[in-house]
């Protein structure tokens, strides 16, 4: 028998008063008549556990946003796209000025049924990534399969950069050869710069190491010693290896199936991965890339890295993460001693990027790649000021 009941035969049977109850039983006088109040009003309800959700909730989410956030997942997987609880909250930030923790558009999404558990799904913690530091220092590259509407194969080869996902070319031909290889290379090399170094597959398009010696180097391989471009293959039956590449055709397949119709011609095809390369590059945030920006902004927020005959070896170069403080402020060491540097107090708690080559630093947003801040380092001051060129202070004038 639960207290409340004790309580009320306390009260109803035995007769006794609210005082000498609540001192029997332990409990506070005021529920006790609470507790009687609502025995009279509802009988024996009274006994029915009760709701201890507050009666207004101040902080829940407006229905209006969770609407939004159910029609963005409805729109990004329609249209072949990711459309994870990241994605969206990148979406609701960037184009809806709405600022939701992915734990919250992840209750919304579970809530209405849009999300499946998959317990037995590896979680991504578990596996070990490796990407280069800048952009240009290495270019993966593979090529795949696509049936066009009517039945015909044809192949689609892919160059892409490995610090940043950016898709440098997609391409759809009748059939990848070695020739097709090194000229899409070529054109890429003619509008992206040189890289330092290239990752692909063993296939004989790529690479003859393992044609047991047979026909010498291939054209790719002329072009990338010529270029002094280190070649980097994966090992024999290891895809994982150059699984940047593999992975970015994973989603340029689901986007293609996603079409309501399919294309017919390589002509067709290719416009259709031409506006799929310009919605990846510069409109889809990528989840694995720091504060999920696009490929785009991480391509072209870092220097670029080249061949080793084409580095400067006299210049300290280095890139840094960090957020300003409070103040709009943010730290860097250099030759052992720490300097302030003022960014604005507007963009205080700005992730963002620092560029440093010798004294010259440049400064920016990590989410948008706004170049917030570029100076020359005054090494004789802590705090660098804005809205004055670095240097000795000019003396007055007496």
């Amino acid at each position: 028998m639960s207290k409340a009941r004790l309580v009320i035969t306390a009260l109803f049977v035995e007769g006794q008063s609210a005082a000498e109850v609540a001192r029997r039983y332990g409990v506070h006088r005021a529920w006790v008549y609470k507790l009687k109040a609502r025995y009279l009003a509802e009988g024996e309800a009274a006994f029915e556990p009760r709701s201890r959700r507050p009666k207004t909730s101040p902080g829940a989410t407006a229905p209006a946003t969770v609407e939004l956030v159910l029609r963005l997942r409805k729109q990004l997987a329609e249209a072949g796209l990711d459309a994870g609880a990241d994605t969206i909250g990148w979406h609701l930030q960037h184009h809806h000025q709405v600022r939701l923790s992915r734990a919250t558009i992840h209750r919304i999404l579970t809530r209405a049924g849009a999300v499946v558990p998959d317990p037995g799904k590896r979680p991504r913690s578990s596996y070990l990534r490796f990407a280069a530091d800048q952009p240009n220092e290495c270019w993966q590259s593979d090529f795949t399969h696509y049936r066009l509407r009517g039945g015909r194969d044809v192949e689609v080869i892919s160059w892409l950069d490995d610090h940043s996902r950016y898709a440098l070319s997609v391409t759809a031909h009748p059939r990848i050869t070695g020739p097709i290889v090194v000229s899409t290379f070529l054109e890429t090399v003619a509008e992206y710069g040189i890289p330092a170094s290239t990752l692909t597959d063993n296939g004989m398009v790529y690479t003859t190491r393992l044609s047991g010696g047979k026909g010498g180097r291939n054209g790719l391989e002329s072009e990338l010693r010529r270029l002094n471009i280190t070649q980097k293959n994966s090992r024999p039956n290891h895809p994982t290896t150059c699984g940047k590449v593999e992975r970015f055709q994973q989603t340029l397949k689901k986007w293609l199936r996603a079409k309501p119709t399919q294309p017919t011609t390589i002509a067709e095809l290719q416009a259709l991965l031409e506006i799929f390369v310009d919605e990846y590059n510069h409109r889809r945030p990528h989840r694995s890339l720091t504060h999920r920006a696009t490929p785009a902004t991480a391509y072209t927020t870092r220097p670029k890295a080249g061949p080793t005959t084409d580095r400067t070896s006299h210049t300290h170069d280095r890139v840094r993460t960090d957020r300003l403080d409070d103040t709009g402020v943010v730290t860097l060491r250099m030759n052992g001693q720490l300097h302030h540097i003022g960014i604005g107090r507007t963009h205080a708690r700005t992730h963002v990027l620092l560029l440093v080559q010798d004294q010259q630093i440049r400064v920016v947003d990590a989410a948008t790649g706004e170049l917030l801040r570029e100076l020359t380092l005054d090494p004789d001051r802590d705090y660098q000021p804005t809205g004055r060129p670095p240097g000795p202070v000019p003396k007055k004038n007496r």
